[in-house]
């Protein structure tokens, strides 16, 4: 999510102008990381409305990058990123996987249908959805050849906090959300800073 000062905020650019260069960077990158901060818990919120996820899963793959005032007031920036470090997608077993006779079944959704999965099952106390893949031989299973026992194994992933991020229902809710926000919390720390930088002298 980026944003153009001048283009999004000219109230905000025609402010900045009337600050000093130290109150005004001070004030731009409390800002930047207040609004980012909300945007996260708004964003968190949107895809857990759409989405059958936990706000921790969600949460977990939303991550900041914060502003810090040096080098130029019109030089700060904040951003809010989605997806896990290792950029791995999210298994089934974050969607309410249960263990069925049939197999395991999940809902991706929260106004979705429940789908099963014929012979998935569930491992590590139920935090990981495995299938078995038919035709092949694990090399330290031969002894089983022919038999289910012997075939490689492979977790279920799907979709993933980027992809829901980046859907473009939620992406535009948060846009607006910041949109609506950052002039007041910018006004607010423009305010404080200035406050301060007068009491200080």
């Amino acid at each position: 999510m980026n944003f153009d000062i001048k283009t999004n905020f000219p109230d905000v650019q025609r402010a900045l102008i009337q600050l000093r260069t130290d109150v005004a960077g001070k004030a731009m990158a409390s800002a930047l990381n207040k609004t980012v901060a909300q945007a996260k818990t708004a964003m968190s919120r949107e895809i857990r409305a759409e989405f059958n996820l936990s706000a921790g899963k969600v949460n977990q793959s939303l991550r900041i990058t914060r502003a810090v005032a040096s080098g130029g007031r019109f030089n700060l920036s904040a951003r809010l990123i989605a997806g896990s470090k290792r950029g791995r997608s999210l298994n089934l077993a974050a969607f309410d996987a249960r263990q069925t006779s049939r197999g395991v079944s999940f809902k991706i959704k929260r106004g979705g249908q429940r789908k099963t999965i014929p012979g998935a099952f569930l491992i590590k106390k139920g935090k990981t959805v495995m299938i078995r893949v038919p035709g092949t031989t694990m090399g330290s299973r031969s002894r089983y050849a022919g038999t289910k026992h012997a075939e490689q194994i492979k977790a279920l992933q799907t979709i993933d906090v980027a992809q829901m991020f980046n859907t473009k229902r939620i992406n535009a809710k948060v846009l607006r959300f910041i949109e609506d926000k950052f002039p007041t919390i910018f006004a607010n720390e423009a305010k404080f800073f200035t406050d301060r930088f007068k009491a200080a002298k």
